[in-house]
């Protein structure tokens, strides 16, 4: 019977109410982990490739064999028509993707926004390989309520990278970017009106709106034209926006 106790590891690391308590450390592989404090323990994870260390075969992950299957079905068939992802296989890709989430939000609270980015991508990969690929209908949209929450995550991280390289106009494109995408998908399910409510949409209107009046007054005549052209469009929706922040800027 193992007689391992983790108490005293658990005392040197006590919680901090309010906030996510993460750490890097260094592994005994040499590799770096990233640690995660919970009520009942520490959770432990992988910093590269699947997030509980194992590899499928020759792949780093269960989104890499799949693509792999994908690309040399397509080479053999010329096209994807006939390619199904099981049952089984979805519901490994849907276990994948749950890693890869606790992963990216305990790297998005620590501030490591371009590994945020890598995992948000490879989870939105995730969604559009079982969305298009799924032998059963249920396990095409399964996954399909968490798109707005991910593509936000990948819009924040974006947007804080650009912040922090001082480049507040590619942070304004990546939230404005995000805005479309997620305005894309409740109009597809016939909801538009839930994008104005949703909880996605207003915090990306949040921080493009704090970020607005800190863009360089250079930048004013890219966004009149901007709203010119969007206008002439006929897209008052995204004029209205425009005009709403060339008036935070004035």
């Amino acid at each position: 019977m193992d007689s391992t106790d983790l108490t005293e590891l658990l005392r040197s690391w006590p919680i901090e109410p309010g906030r996510i308590n993460v750490r890097l450390i260094t592994g005994k592989d040499g590799a770096r982990k990233i640690q995660v404090r919970v009520e009942l323990g520490i959770l432990q994870m992988d910093l590269d490739g699947r997030p509980d260390g194992l590899v499928q075969g020759e792949h780093p992950t269960q989104l890499d064999l799949h693509r792999d299957r994908l690309e040399q079905y397509e080479q053999h068939a010329g096209l994807p028509v006939g390619f199904v992802l099981s049952v089984e296989q979805c519901r490994a890709l849907r276990q994948e993707a749950v890693q890869f989430y606790h992963r990216y939000v305990a790297l998005f609270a620590i501030g490591e926004f371009e590994l945020v980015v890598r995992d948000t991508q490879h989870n939105l990969e995730i969604l559009d390989l079982c969305r298009d690929y799924s032998a059963e209908p249920n396990d095409r949209i399964l996954l399909e309520q968490f798109r707005p929450q991910i593509i936000t995550m990948r819009a924040r991280a974006l947007a804080e990278q650009a912040i922090a390289a001082k480049q507040p106009r590619h942070a304004l494109a990546a939230l404005d970017q995000a805005l479309d995408q997620l305005r894309d998908i409740f109009n597809e399910h016939g909801n538009a009106d839930a994008y104005e409510k949703s909880n996605e949409a207003a915090l990306l209107r949040g921080m493009r709106d704090a970020l607005v009046p800190k863009l360089p007054a250079s930048q004013r005549v890219e966004l009149e034209e901007r709203m010119q052209a969007a206008i002439d469009a006929e897209n008052f929706e995204l004029a209205a926006i425009l005009r709403d922040e060339l008036r935070m800027m004035q």
